[in-house]
């Protein structure tokens, strides 16, 4: 039974996705559980630890549809323990030989933390599919749009033009970057852990580290080298990379959302016919999508920040730093790779206005033009001599024409001052985006 809003069967699809649940659920949680066990039983057999055809019916029986999970949860609950249930709900199922070799050595935090390196591995690589996509999105915006021109904005307010291909070239960059993050990180936090009770492996002396390795290969997970138990900044640095993703997609959509303002008009949201805005201002068509993108990236912070405080542990092992990260994991994975999801989709429908750009931008007059200007009257006259003239020429009265206002003080020829005010000075921002688009994707080829 759900038991918060984002869990309900109305309102989980703005919390995760079909592929995200796929991770977290809690019976695909209880099977992954299961196959770690079921893993190191067959590393250990390799070993001669315990006998093979014990390891061969834990694997067999280790089958979460053949537990009683009410069992499981109630002795869970009896025993205070956080895995005791699961032992003793999987030990029901087994022949009477395997049933002293289930968990053989191993603690609650080797499972968990092993299921942790799992689930950074798996999630880590959904959210990079789907920044994919909203990468080669951004990508062919920025090269539809090079040349559009439009008011680039400082501080909330109109400032000197831009192209909207170099703002589109600018989310690309920077999702560019968290798409290499991921790919570099995989290697650090895509790891098992086998520990035992303090770290060193005493349980299995003399063959803990080569024991681990199998135990690790059998998952598909690298060796972690040394026990990290209290080591918690892999966990804390996979947090912190979903939640700049999702703070760059917040970004994104901030931008969504400004711009769709009508009294702005320049981006909006694909329409929907389904979609109702308000149910008593009819006329209203909201950025859903965008805005969403925002709340997702605050929940994903908060988060983050959790398993950052978990780097701060006590000794060789401190259930406060990893039991936190069982719920603060979760949270950021499935806020940020909804964001991740989501932002795609708004991409994907994104509709530009080219002429409400433009127009936007000669709704300031001659005033977008000022730092041409500048730039060029710095060349004649010098720099803050050029600027205290700007400045002198620019407190008249709005909707004043700038060039007759520098042309009456005699500082350029009219003929100049009117060619600076007609031709945006975008070639430099045209060349960054060719650079930005001629990168592709990370790991893919244009």
């Amino acid at each position: 039974m759900a038991t918060r809003l984002t869990e309900s069967a109305s309102y989980a699809h703005l919390w995760s996705t079909p592929a995200l649940v796929g991770v977290f659920d809690d019976q695909h949680r209880l099977q992954t559980w299961l196959d770690i066990l079921a893993a190191l039983a067959a590393a250990q057999a390799e070993l001669g630890l315990v006998p093979a055809v014990a390891a061969e019916q834990i694997a067999e029986h280790a089958r979460v549809e053949r537990l009683d999970l009410e069992f499981v949860a109630a002795e869970t609950r009896h025993t205070s323990h956080s895995t005791l249930g699961l032992i003793r709900g999987l030990q029901q199922v087994l022949p009477e030989p395997a049933r002293e070799y289930v968990y053989y050595g191993a603690t609650v935090q080797d499972l968990t933390d092993t299921w942790s390196g799992l689930v950074m591995r798996d999630v880590g690589r959904l959210v990079r599919a789907d920044l994919a996509r909203a990468h080669a999105r951004m990508l062919r915006l920025a090269a539809a749009h090079r040349d559009t021109v439009m008011v680039g904005r400082t501080h909330g307010q109109p400032g000197a033009p831009i192209t909207f291909g170099f703002k589109a070239a600018t989310w690309a960059d920077e999702i560019g970057r968290h798409i290499v993050r991921l790919d570099e990180g995989d290697a650090r936090w895509s790891v098992g852990q086998l520990a035992g009770a303090v770290g060193v492996l005493g349980f299995f002396e003399p063959d803990g580290q080569e024991l681990r390795r199998r135990f690790c290969a059998r998952l598909g997970l690298r060796d972690p080298g040394i026990s990290w138990t209290a080591t918690r900044d892999r966990v804390a640095e996979f947090g912190s990379v979903l939640s700049m993703i999702a703070g760059t997609l917040a970004r994104v959509g901030n931008e969504v959302y400004e711009l769709q303002r009508p009294e702005i008009g320049e981006l909006s949201e694909a329409p929907r016919g389904s979609t109702v805005g308000s149910i008593t201002m009819p006329h209203k068509r909201n950025p859903e999508a965008s805005e969403h993108l925002d709340t997702l990236a605050r929940i994903a912070r908060a988060a983050a920040g959790v398993l950052v405080e978990g780097m701060v542990s006590g000794h060789e092992r401190d259930g406060r730093a990893w039991k936190a990260e069982w719920m603060a994991l979760p949270e950021v994975a499935l806020t940020a790779g909804t964001a991740a999801s989501l932002a795609g989709d708004l991409l994907d429908g994104l509709v530009v206005d080219e002429a409400r750009m433009r127009a936007n931008l000669d709704r300031t007059g001659q005033r977008w033009a000022s730092e041409r200007v500048l730039a060029e009257l710095s060349r004649r006259l010098g720099k803050h001599r050029a600027q205290e003239l700007m400045q002198e020429a620019l407190s008249t009265a709005d909707g004043a024409d700038l060039v007759a206002l520098l042309a009456s003080r005699g500082v350029a020829d009219p003929a100049d001052l009117a060619a600076w005010v007609e031709s945006p000075a975008i070639g430099t921002a045209g060349a960054m985006v060719d650079a930005v688009v001629a990168r592709g994707t990370p790991g893919t080829t244009v």
